[in-house]
């Protein structure tokens, strides 16, 4: 999902899906310098729209499941095409609260990707399940489907594909295993919101999508948020009972829940930014194809294809990515990263660790075997991206990183 991330440079930058980072020292003050993720520039934009609505809910004084809250998920719902929306505190409450809508617990597995943010099998663990980790393709880095068969199980009783850094995991080849074993698929969307698959939306692709509005999500917040999916009413009607503490009616409580409401200011933010959200999705895509034709006029190659020392994103020809990160691969991440930071230019890890070396687990698994998210793990590094990017500054990271990499076509 969105993690623990190691931010190199930068000032107020939100990596991932939580602020937990490790900082290199300043970048030098003759050094140019720029934003990781720019919601500045993006505030200027909707500023009077984000103060009414906030003005609004003042107004009304109804924070607590206020009327945003059900105008957010309807928009939602439809935006994404789905028949319901459940509005959430955070993504990783989304993932908990479809879990346990689906009644998983103490002894089940659940079959996810390694190479996610923590919560993802966290959420798991935290309900008494065991995460089985799945390796990744190495083009795309979503779960492998051609791997999951060999991990089904009779304790199995979901698998959670991760839709990683923007774009969506192939939802169509997981859901065919899936129904064979008659399983549920929880999608993983917590940085996919907004992405196309086939001519669908990221969160309308399974029996339930989970997203996180984080800040520096595609879509994000000023705070926590997140959001559950589904076409299933019964579903959805459980889902609505453990957000609010298991109760169907006041002071009538049928199931175990917990407190996961979606906070009624956060939801009148969210209207704010979802009425720009289609132009930034364009912008966030045209931004992302234009730093892979840079880098590539520079020598680099796609994930898929290989053969050079810095490796683009591979999208799917059918998939629309949001690009929640740009990430690509280089030979020794920490040189680039230092040379990157004296030049201002900031820099993540999306992720260091694969979930399986994680020593919370305690699962008997070693990073052999799922080696292909070991040794990108070692690789990775995320660059500025947000639909506010100029090419100029593009120009600039892209040179900066083809120096630093050693990319035989320098401009």
């Amino acid at each position: 999902m969105l993690g623990l991330d190691i931010c190199h440079g930068g000032r107020s930058n939100l990596c991932g899906r939580n602020s937990d980072r490790i900082r290199y020292p300043p970048p030098p003050q003759q050094a140019i310098s720029m934003q990781f993720i720019d919601l500045k520039s993006q505030y200027s934009r909707i500023e009077p729209d984000v103060q009414s609505r906030i003005q609004s809910v003042l107004n009304h004084g109804q924070y607590i499941m206020g009327p945003e809250v059900g105008e957010l998920e309807t928009r939602l719902a439809e935006f994404v095409g789905v028949s319901h929306c459940i509005g959430m505190s955070s993504g990783t409450d989304a993932l908990l609260i479809a879990m346990m809508a689906l009644e998983i617990g103490r002894g089940d597995e659940v079959i996810t990707s390694p190479f996610t943010f923590i919560a993802t099998g966290e959420m798991i663990a935290l309900l008494g399940a065991r995460p089985v980790f799945v390796d990744i393709d190495p083009a795309t880095y979503n779960l492998d489907p051609a791997q999951i068969e060999g991990a089904i199980t009779g304790r199995t009783r979901a698998i959670m594909p991760v839709s990683l850094y923007g774009q969506c995991a192939d939802l169509d080849a997981i859901n065919a295993v899936a129904a064979h074993h008659r399983l549920p698929v929880i999608e993983d969307a917590a940085q996919s919101f907004g992405a196309g698959y086939k001519g669908r939306r990221s969160g309308g692709l399974s029996r339930i999508g989970c997203t996180s509005f984080f800040p520096s999500k595609p879509l994000g917040a000023y705070g926590d948020a997140g959001a559950c999916f589904t076409d299933d009413a019964d579903l959805a009607k459980r889902m609505r009972e453990i957000l609010n503490h298991g109760q169907d009616r006041r002071y009538h409580h049928p199931r175990l829940g917990v407190n996961g409401r979606l906070d009624t200011l956060q939801a009148a933010i969210l209207l704010a930014k979802l009425a720009i959200f289609p132009d930034e999705i364009a912008a966030r895509s045209a931004i992302g194809a234009r730093y892979t034709q840079l880098f590539h006029e520079r020598g680099a190659a796609s994930s898929a294809a290989g053969g050079a020392s810095v490796l683009t994103p591979f999208i799917q020809p059918e998939n629309l990515s949001v690009y929640a990160q740009y990430t690509i691969q280089v030979p020794d991440r920490d040189a680039v990263a230092a040379q990157l930071q004296q030049q201002g230019i900031p820099t993540a890890v999306h992720y260091p660790v694969p979930l399986n070396e994680q020593p919370v687990f305690h699962v008997g698994l070693v990073a052999e075997e799922t080696p292909i998210s070991a040794a990108i793990a070692k690789r990775v590094i995320s660059l500025p991206m947000h639909p506010y990017l100029s090419e100029e500054t593009q120009v600039q990271i892209v040179d900066a990183v083809a120096r630093a990499a050693g990319l035989p076509n320098l401009r």
